[in-house]
């Protein structure tokens, strides 16, 4: 692809996110579910434009694997936002003001997937047996994730925070959508401020999974950036309209590892027993439905008496 292209693709995206925060930023009221959902359908239906353009303009194959990046990544993604209520809640972030801090970190998160998947894509073009490590470690991080690991995510041990509280000027309430505030001429930074660094380290950690995750499907840059960034701009609308669901979906990690371990063997297999991208597209969409499914068919027990508060 030319400079030319990409220039214009990525001032496309951020004009369509500064959009999405106007129209979304108006209102101090937190985002309603209503709202939520048709943000999602927004950006899921935007994705989907973007599969035909590139089926009209580099054919089906790579619209193919446009589909199936973007569903792989849309998933992982959808792993985030269990995090992301853990950490809105050990902080006690005001409801109206999630969205501001979503909207800054999904800005950081491209940034830094930018970064990653060009990084990526170099490496694997140069030694192409890092692919086996990205097989083995996505293989390891499935099944850490089936037996729990993500689930015992603690925010106060993150490097950032421990950090922010010893050497930062931090005021003790939120100042609105404010990350800096000054008084005294002094500058001080905001309890959102630091939930913001939180959130976007957090992000690198997923990142380390669904960049090599995506590698396993096409290693075409192109793809594979286009890709990240839909399932990412969708992932604060999504927010919204699963927060209040996702307590439903207590066998998504199982399906989520599933697909880390299936990509994981997708990657180590020889050339001789390539998995086509159609194969994968089915695979992934099934593995996650029998999880969605199965976590409907079988409610999870409802949380002891003061489970929610001893988290907080």
């Amino acid at each position: 692809m030319n400079i030319g292209f990409w220039i214009a693709f990525n001032a496309a995206i951020v004009l369509l996110m500064f959009l999405d925060l106007l129209v979304w930023g108006r209102s101090k009221s937190p985002v309603s579910f209503r709202q939520a959902i048709k943000g999602s359908a927004f950006w899921i239906f935007l994705a989907l434009g973007f599969a035909v353009f590139v089926h009209r303009w580099l054919g089906p194959a790579k619209s193919l694997e446009f589909v199936t990046g973007y569903l792989l990544e849309e998933a992982l993604s959808v792993d985030n936002l269990f995090i992301f209520i853990l950490l809105f809640s050990y902080f006690k972030v005001p409801p109206e003001e999630e969205k501001t801090v979503l909207f800054w970190g999904i800005i950081g998160a491209l940034i830094m997937r930018g970064i990653f998947i060009l990084s990526g894509v170099a490496l694997v073009q140069r030694f192409h047996w890092i692919l086996y490590a990205f097989g083995v470690f996505l293989i390891y991080s499935g099944i850490q994730l089936m037996l729990g690991g993500e689930k015992e995510q603690d925010p106060s041990r993150n490097i950032v925070l421990k950090f922010s509280r010893r050497y930062l000027p931090v005021t003790e309430r939120y100042e609105g959508k404010h990350f800096f505030v000054r008084r005294d001429a002094r500058f001080y930074f905001t309890p959102l401020f630091v939930v913001l660094l939180v959130v976007e380290t957090t992000d690198v950690l997923f990142a380390t999974d669904s960049i090599p995750a995506i590698l396993a499907i096409t290693r075409d840059s192109f793809i594979v950036y286009t890709s990240n960034v839909f399932a990412v701009l969708g992932l604060r609308s999504l927010y919204f309209a699963l927060s209040g669901m996702m307590k439903l979906f207590h066998y998504l990690n199982y399906g989520l590892s599933l697909v880390l371990i299936f990509i994981g063997i997708k990657m180590l297999l020889p050339e001789r027993y390539h998995i086509p991208t159609w194969v994968a597209l089915v695979v992934i969409a099934c593995f996650l439905a029998a999880s969605i499914v199965a976590s409907l068919l079988f409610p999870s027990k409802k949380e002891e008496p003061g489970a929610a508060e001893r988290r907080a």
